[in-house]
């Protein structure tokens, strides 16, 4: 006992010590993770890739705090003097990296916390600097106030960043801030210019295309009202024309809106609305000088008297320092940010000299170099890959049939992980399907019009109008209009199982079934997964009831057989549920939804003058569109960090015909 008692307190004389150097070099540590990791937010990714992200961003402020702390209360030993140098360091590392200042959005609701923060923070520096710094001699008290003034400026910065990620505040800008137009005409006319043989439909191009068409995208996702001068002259308008109607670009249409959400996601989880300013640029400018500054300054202020260990840490904080601030600057000019910022300048030298000479253009053709290998490796971080969560509730019904109780069920239920491990096992992600893409661009072409939407941009119709606006259809849509369901939940869950019912039924395949197939199980992966990006209230017990009366169904038939082929879980639970007598269905009275699909499925099967399968098409192309529209703004935004999507990219489609249909309501009066 007394052996473990020596040794602890050994422990604890080391870590009294040299506690304030672990916690600073930790401290640095967290900051490079941060720097790395940052973009893996915008790429789908598992919880295992985002943990280390997560645990480093969690982290990285709580350890630079609590070092000021002890620092502010002498924590370090007297012997150990240059430990106050460091304390200016440890503000830049609040200042944290420009590729993230919040993880979710609901970090940036707490920008008053962290205004609070800060000035406690820069209270307990100036503290530490005056108690502690003056034995170190002029020249390191020099280069500690360059680090503090770097430091604080950083600080600050990122506030102010949280502040302007704000819902609130993105609307203020855009009524005080009037839209530049500049940007519209500069690609138009001298974008090409240097651009290689293959400019129009080059990321380089379309990227600024993303950023002239940008004003819209901001507007939409803080609902925020529309320009009074969207006219059929308006360059935006052009633009999107261009975009969604023309046969150059229309291809590249889902690239470009891909690339307007990542410059949202710039908005609203990293630096760039205060990094691209005038004072943005001056203090990444000020910052690397500085940092080179404070190093020959203490490089040229002699060692004696300093703890040998002490040195190199210092060495270490400002060459890390430097390497941040050097990227931090290097990527702040080559960003595809500078052009608009560049374009939009009031100063015709700078834009002469950036623009007009190719200077700029050199500089972004570099670094875009510099970054390709990490590129091929990860993927683009502006191009982000188009896919569909998708689930299956029959399959979901077939497990739930063939689980044996166990030990590891029992615990699973009892831990409440049960429903969790479902959607994980029963769920899986498809690259969008290009008849999709297609058919929903058509759509968009063909049907909508300027009246499908009121002055908020919400489609004035219900959900599946689109779908039967044709006259021949509205005759065969009357048998199934009083299953049409009085809620989008309950709608989606007993199309989906009517859908996968009809579709068993007909044995029919080809890419237009696995379209249907993908949007079916998509909407219902967001019915079970991500509730909160449909709209109306979120009705889980809906689908538990259903589920459990599909479970009993099949579980009271005598050839139900166990399958591995997820394909053939679903047919079969389908054929199971569709041959069943309605009169002897074991659903519940107040939860009808299984002979509602049942019905639904039927139905379907008996109409003979109208291609079933395009019609079940464009019906779930219509869901998506009303899903996509009618979803809060917030649900949208709080996606971003996790990749991109669909239902968001068909929003932004959806955002820019509501630019079209307001200008031709303008030009029509």
């Amino acid at each position: 006992m007394s052996t473990m008692a020596g040794e602890l307190n050994q422990l604890m004389g080391l870590w009294n010590e040299w506690a304030t150097q672990i916690l600073v070099l930790l401290s640095l540590t967290l900051q490079l993770v941060l720097d790395v990791l940052a973009g893996i937010r915008r790429r789908q990714r598992t919880a295992v890739t985002r943990f280390p992200l997560w645990l480093a961003y969690q982290l990285g402020d709580t350890t630079a705090i609590y070092t000021v702390g002890q620092l502010s209360l002498g924590g370090a030993p007297r012997e150990h003097k240059l430990v106050a140098f460091w304390a200016p360091f440890l503000l830049l590392h609040l200042g944290g990296p420009d590729s993230i200042t919040a993880y979710a959005l609901e970090d940036n609701k707490l920008w008053t916390r962290h205004a609070l923060t800060l000035a406690v923070q820069v209270l307990g520096v100036v503290y530490v600097l005056y108690m502690y710094i003056a034995g170190n001699g002029t020249l390191i008290v020099l280069a500690a106030a360059l680090m503090f003034l770097v430091g604080t400026a950083k600080y600050v910065e990122r506030t102010f960043a949280l502040w302007r990620a704000n819902f609130s505040s993105i609307r203020n800008t855009l009524k005080v801030v009037p839209r530049d137009k500049s940007q519209h005409l500069y690609i138009k006319y001298e974008h090409p210019h240097h651009q290689g043989p293959d400019q129009g439909v080059d990321d380089e191009f379309l990227l600024q295309r993303a950023h002239s068409l940008f004003h819209g995208c901001k507007r939409g996702i803080v609902d925020s009202v529309i320009d009074d001068d969207d006219d059929q002259e308006n360059p935006d308008t052009s633009a999107i024309l261009e975009l969604v109607r023309g046969e150059k670009y229309h291809k590249s249409m889902w690239t470009v809106m891909q690339m307007e959400l990542s410059l949202m996601y710039d908005i609203l989880y990293t630096k760039a609305n205060v990094i691209h300013t005038c004072i943005g640029y001056g203090i990444r400018v000020m910052a690397p000088l500085a940092v080179v500054t404070s190093l020959l300054l203490f490089h040229f202020s002699g060692k004696g008297g300093h703890n040998r260990v002490d040195v190199p840490i210092t060495y270490a904080l400002l060459g890390g320092a430097l390497i941040l601030e050097t990227k931090s600057l290097l990527s702040s000019l080559g960003s595809s940010w500078a052009l608009a910022f560049l374009c939009a300048t009031r100063w015709n030298w700078l834009r002469h000299v950036a623009l007009c000479s190719g200077r700029w253009y050199r500089l972004r053709r570099a670094l875009v170099s510099l970054r390709r290998p990490a590129t091929v490796t990860l993927g683009s971080s502006r191009k982000w890959t188009l896919t569909m969560g998708q689930y299956s509730m029959m399959q979901s019904c077939a497990r739930k049939v063939n689980m044996t109780s166990g030990r590891f069920n029992d615990w699973s239920t009892f831990l409440g992980v049960s429903d969790w491990l479902d959607r994980k096992r029963c769920s899986w992600n498809i690259p969008v399907p290009e008849m999709v893409k297609t058919r929903l661009r058509e759509i968009m072409n063909e049907i909508f019009t300027p009246w499908d939407l009121n002055t908020m941009g919400l489609l004035r119709g219900k959900w599946g109008d689109l779908a039967m606006r044709s006259k021949d259809r509205a005759e065969q849509f009357k048998a199934i209009k009083g299953y049409h369901g009085l809620d989008f939940h309950e709608s989606v869950l007993i199309w989906h199982i009517a859908t996968e019912m009809f579709l068993t039924e007909k044995e029919r395949d080809g890419s237009p079934v696995e379209a249907i197939r993908a949007l079916s199980n998509y909407l219902m992966f967001l019915f079970v997964d991500r509730p909160d990006m449909l709209p109306g209230v979120p009705q889980k017990w809906l689908y538990e009831q259903t589920m459990n009366n599909m479970v009993k169904s099949c579980e009271s038939h005598n050839g139900f057989v166990k399958e591995s082929c997820r394909l053939k879980q679903i047919k079969q639970v389908a054929g199971i549920l569709l041959q069943e007598d309605p009169e002897q269905a074991k659903t519940g009275p107040k939860v009808p939804r299984l002979n509602y699909a049942r019905e639904v499925a039927r139905k379907l099967i008996k109409w003979e003058n109208e291609d079933q399968i395009k019609v079940l098409l464009d019906l779930w192309i219509d869901f998506l569109i009303y899903a996509a529209n009618r979803c809060n703004r917030e649900s949208h935004a709080k996606r971003l960090n996790n990749g991109c999507e669909f239902l968001t990219v068909v929003w932004l489609m959806v955002e820019h015909y509501y630019i079209l249909a307001n200008a031709q309501k303008e030009s029509r009066s």
